[in-house]
C-alpha cells in the first residue's frame, strides 16, 4: 500500500508545475484556492469522524500547524512565481531540492548523517543535474525564477519537517484540514496586501485551479502528508524527487516544452539514490531493534530516522 500511495503522490505532484504554469490566474490566487478547496474537501470527512481530535488540540499541535502552514504558504508563493519566470523543469528541479535542505536542517539540529544517506543523496543529485542541468539562464527573469524556486525548496523542507512532527499526534484528515485552512488564510492576506484578485477568472483558469486542487493538493500533498506518519521527512522528500522527471514529461506533452535529453537516465539515478537511502535506513532500524533486544543502549537516531 505504501508503494501504491507513493506512486499516486508522485503522479499528483508531477502535475502541479505544468498545470499551474498553464493557468491564467494570479500566483497567490492559485495557491489560495487550491488550499481552501483542499481544506474543504479534506475537512468534510474529518469534521464527522475526528471531532474529538479537533477538540483535543494542544498548544504544541497548534505551534507545529502554524509553522507548517506559514512555510507552505510562502513555498507556494515562491514556487508558482518561479513557474511563471523560468521553465517548469528548472523550477521543479530546484524546489525538489527540499531533500537537501532537510539534510542541512537536520545536521544543524545535531542529527548525525549516515554514510548511506549521503551516498544516496549524491546519486540522486547527479540524476537531477542530468535531467535539467538546472537550466540556469543568464536572463534576469529566469535567474529570479531559479532563486525563488530554490527558496521554495527550503520552505518545503520546513513544511515537511513541521508536518512530520504534527503527524505524530494528528491524523491525516485533521492535519491537512487545519494546515491547508490556515495556509489559505495566510494566502488570502497576501492577496489583499499585493492587490491580487481571487475572483473574475476565465472558465479555463477555474478549470486549472480545480485540476491542481484535485491532482496536486489532494492526490499529491495529502498522500505525502499521510506517508509522513510512516516515513521520515527525508525519505518522503527523496520520493518527491521523482516529480522532476514526471513534471518534465508532462510539460513536454501538454505545454510543448522540450523534454531534457537525460530524463530517463536521470530518473534511473534518482531511483537508485532513493533505494540506497531507504535500504540504509532499514539496516539502521534493524540494528537499533537488535541492540534494544539485547539490552544495549542504541546510538542516537541518524538523519531521517523514525
Amino acid at each position: 500500500m505504501t508503494v501504491f500511495l507513493s506512486i499516486l503522490g508522485v503522479i499528483g505532484v508531477s502535475a502541479s508545475g505544468p498545470i499551474m504554469a498553464a493557468t491564467a490566474a494570479p500566483v497567490l490566487a492559485i495557491a489560495f484556492w487550491r488550499n481552501l478547496l483542499g481544506a474543504v474537501l479534506m475537512g468534510g470527512p474529518a469534521a464527522v469522524c475526528k471531532r474529538a481530535e479537533f477538540a483535543a488540540l494542544t498548544r504544541a499541535d497548534c505551534r507545529r500547524l502554524a509553522i507548517a502552514a506559514a512555510a507552505l504558504a510562502l513555498h507556494f508563493a515562491c514556487f508558482i512565481t518561479a513557474l511563471k519566470l523560468t521553465s517548469v523543469a528548472a523550477a521543479t528541479a530546484l524546489v525538489c531540492l527540499q531533500v537537501a535542505w532537510i539534510a542541512l536542517f537536520d545536521a544543524l539540529l545535531g542529527s548525525r548523517t549516515q554514510g548511506t544517506v549521503v551516498a544516496g543523496l549524491a546519486v540522486a543529485f547527479v540524476g537531477v543535474v542530468i535531467i535539467t542541468g538546472f537550466d540556469l539562464s543568464l536572463s534576469r527573469e529566469a535567474l529570479l525564477g531559479d532563486i525563488l524556486a530554490l527558496a521554495g525548496g527550503a520552505l518545503a523542507g520546513i513544511y515537511q519537517m513541521a508536518g512530520a512532527a504534527a503527524r505524530r499526534t494528528l491524523s491525516t484528515g485533521t492535519y491537512t484540514t487545519l494546515c491547508y485552512g490556515a495556509c489559505a488564510v495566510i494566502l488570502l492576506g497576501m492577496c489583499a496586501v499585493t492587490n491580487q484578485p481571487i475572483i473574475g477568472f476565465t472558465p479555463a483558469a477555474w478549470a486549472g485551479i480545480l485540476a491542481v486542487t484535485l491532482l496536486a493538493q489532494i492526490m499529491g500533498h495529502s498522500v505525502f502528508n499521510h506517508l509522513l506518519a510512516v516515513m521520515s521527512p527525508l525519505v518522503v522528500s527523496m520520493i518527491i524527487l521523482l516529480e522532476i522527471p514526471g513534471a518534465a514529461i508532462l510539460a513536454a506533452v501538454f505545454l510543448g516544452e522540450k523534454l531534457p535529453a537525460g530524463t530517463y537516465g536521470g530518473l534511473a539515478l534518482i531511483l537508485v539514490g532513493l533505494a540506497v537511502v531507504i535500504r540504509g535506513q532499514q539496516r539502521r532500524r534493524s540494528r537499533r531493534r537488535t541492540l534494544g533486544q539485547e539490552g544495549i543502549a542504541a546510538p542516537p537516531p541518524v538523519l531521517g530516522g523514525e
